[in-house]
């Protein structure tokens, strides 16, 4: 270990004296003392693959919207359309009957 880092953990010591001491609370203490030692090429992966774990969240957030959007517009698009089925169900229905009668008087 270098003398830096060796001398970063004596001040973390004294720092958080009752850390050391029970062992329930070592794992915090073991995560801080890691990182103080972590090198500059040990930090970047991990940086970078946080970074890409944002960047994959939110295109996938964007994906979702997107997705929900066209389903929206989609249902949207089918109740329009069974509206005017209805109307046009009604017209023809109307006009059917028009014409019925009108033939049943000829005869």
């Amino acid at each position: 270990m270098d003398p830096k880092a060796s001398r970063d953990l004596t001040s973390l010591r004294r720092e958080y004296p009752i850390i050391q001491d029970c062992p329930c609370n070592a794992g915090p203490y073991r995560r801080h003392t890691r990182r103080i030692v972590e090198t500059e090429e040990e930090r970047s992966p991990r940086l970078s693959t946080m970074a890409q774990r944002g960047q994959d969240s939110r295109a996938e957030e964007q994906r979702n919207s997107r997705l929900s959007d066209m389903a929206q517009r989609g249902q949207q698009r089918r109740a329009e359309e069974t509206e005017e089925q209805r109307k046009e169900n009604t017209f023809w229905g109307e006009r059917n009957v028009h014409v019925s009668d009108n033939i049943c008087k000829k005869n």
